[in-house]
């Protein structure tokens, strides 16, 4: 395992973080727990949760910080040797209050998700989306008291757009707050938006960016056919199917890129998946991508993806098909709602 800078902090991460979304939810307590162990036995030390992981596929009002409950009996005499992160944002109850970035929600939070996760610190609190409604410096602020209060020691973002994280900067200069040093976007071969814009102004204010759905949801597999519908049961027709705007078996497009990954990936006697992976693994800017297994399996052939070398002429047919700033499949969020803006 290879360790990384997280942007212009002093922290090094493992070059894979290791997502917790299906924990408490798609996978049980006890396989959970030997999952987080596995990957920490094999060098992962950076872990990334939410308060709202843990529910069912799309039923937010199921099970609610599970997974950082979890998170929190399986590193049991391990933490201090863990970069823990966890998420705040989207609704956890039926009070109007509860949810977006106010002051209130944020600090009512963390102060939850602290007592889940068993810790007298956050490494990472990281804001799950943007609330127009709400203005930056009043997230920031209440972000900045719970620095101060030794309770978080870094911030970060999700689905933040470029120009939305140039003003939070500016407004951290301007009040002398704490800033974001990280972001969390899509970035995949189906969708490479974010190399427009958002890389660049990263890599301009030295920040780390952690992708999720590296392999697209994982569907750089050999069982995701043209002609089917997603298997029963997959990651896909569980939970993915609420990002994308159109039924994957309707888009030619996708298809031509999924075609040429698993060539490759044959050509390398590795999975689609692994390939995928190491392809985000080795961008520009890129500091550690969010691996999500639901099965110790998952979590091995991810771990493959740090000894995948891409050659010169992998990368041009894969830039072929999916070309540079390209976009196959833009994810939406599970209401409808662009996650992350075209």
């Amino acid at each position: 395992m290879n360790y990384i800078n997280f942007g212009r902090t002093g922290v090094k991460v493992s070059q894979l973080c290791l997502g917790c979304m299906n924990f408490g939810g798609r996978q049980n307590e006890s396989e959970s727990i030997r999952i987080i162990h596995q990957a920490l036995d094999a060098g992962i030390n950076y872990l990334d949760t939410a308060n709202v992981y843990g529910h069912e596929p799309l039923e937010f009002e199921i099970g609610r910080g599970r997974s950082e409950q979890i998170i929190g009996k399986a590193l049991k005499e391990k933490r201090e040797n863990i970069f823990l992160a966890t998420k705040v944002h989207y609704e956890m109850g039926s009070d109007v209050n509860a949810q977006g970035n106010s002051r209130r929600h944020i600090i009512e939070q963390c102060e939850a998700s602290l007592k889940r996760l068993d810790t007298d610190y956050i490494d990472l609190y990281q804001l799950h989306g943007t609330s127009n409604d709400i203005p930056i410096d009043e997230s920031l602020r209440a972000l900045d008291d719970l620095i101060r209060a030794g309770k978080v020691r870094y911030i970060g973002t999700s689905g933040f757009a470029a120009w939305e994280l140039i003003e939070a900067l500016w407004v951290s200069d301007k009040n002398n707050l704490n800033r974001f040093v990280s972001e969390q976007a899509p970035y995949n071969l189906l969708d490479r938006r974010i190399e427009r814009e958002l890389i660049p102004a990263l890599q301009t204010y030295d920040m780390a960016l952690v992708p999720w759905a590296p392999s697209a949801g994982g569907f750089f597999s050999e069982k995701y056919k043209q002609s089917d519908k997603a298997p029963e049961g997959s990651r896909y027709e569980a939970f993915w199917r609420g990002f994308y705007r159109e039924s994957f078996n309707q888009k030619e497009n996708v298809f031509n890129v999924q075609k040429v990954v698993l060539e490759i990936a044959k050509e390398k006697n590795v999975s689609g998946y692994a390939l995928a992976l190491a392809w985000c693994l080795n961008q520009t800017g890129v500091t550690s991508p969010i691996i999500g297994p639901r099965t110790s399996e998952q979590l091995t052939d991810s771990l493959t993806a740090l000894q995948i070398n891409l050659t010169e002429e992998d990368n041009n047919r894969l830039n072929q098909v999916a070309p540079p700033e390209s976009v196959t499949v833009p994810y939406i969020d599970y209401k409808g709602k662009h996650l992350f803006r075209p």
